[in-house]
């Protein structure tokens, strides 16, 4: 199953899980404090794909959904339930990374949109090459810069990439942003 909107989840061990589910893009959080830099990137989400949050059924949970509604007052929201986020396994801890891939696949199924979006980006690995944004001495600045002024979060070169993709980030808007920092 491939969702379209943008998935808001707090870590990494949330982003395999759901990837071992579904075919999905996601924005993590790394915690419930949600830095201005995650925040841009979820309303530039909200803004070209739609977002759901998929969070933990705990308090930090329930933090992190209440800033994202703020930013994207039209998020989708997805809620494992206690058990189902491994409140019954005997472990310190429950959230998405003990949820069993069958419930993760009915609870995205019961939110996400229906609709194909088709994203794409005319940018490819070559011209990030060119432009200096990758394997070079400057390449970390000059994608700072970028993905400061596109909403992108923080990123390397690999991620970059993706994030370019998945926001259909075109050439003309990036060379237009290049040619202000040159």
């Amino acid at each position: 199953m491939r969702i379209n909107e943008i998935i808001v989840v707090e870590g990494k061990s949330d982003t395999a899980k759901i990837k071992r589910a579904v075919d999905a893009d996601t924005i993590e959080t790394n915690g419930s404090a949600l830095d201005e830099l995650t925040q841009k990137t979820i309303e530039r989400a909200a803004k070209t794909r739609g977002v759901i949050v998929f969070t933990d059924p705990d308090f930090n949970g329930e933090r992190i959904r209440k800033i994202v509604t703020q930013i994207a007052p039209n998020a989708k929201h997805a809620f494992l339930t206690k058990d189902q986020a491994g409140a019954n396994i005997k472990h310190h801890s429950l959230g998405i990374e003990y949820a069993t891939l069958n419930n993760i696949q009915t609870i995205l199924a019961q939110v996400a949109g229906n609709d194909i979006v088709e994203i794409s980006s005319n940018i490819t690995k070559q011209d990030l090459l060119e432009w200096g944004l990758i394997n070079g001495p400057q390449a970390g600045a000059r994608r700072t810069y970028l993905s400061e002024r596109l909403n992108l979060g923080y990123v390397n070169g690999k991620q970059f990439m993706k994030r370019i993709q998945m926001f259909g980030i075109q050439k003309e808007e990036l060379l237009k942003i290049l040619t202000e920092l040159d």
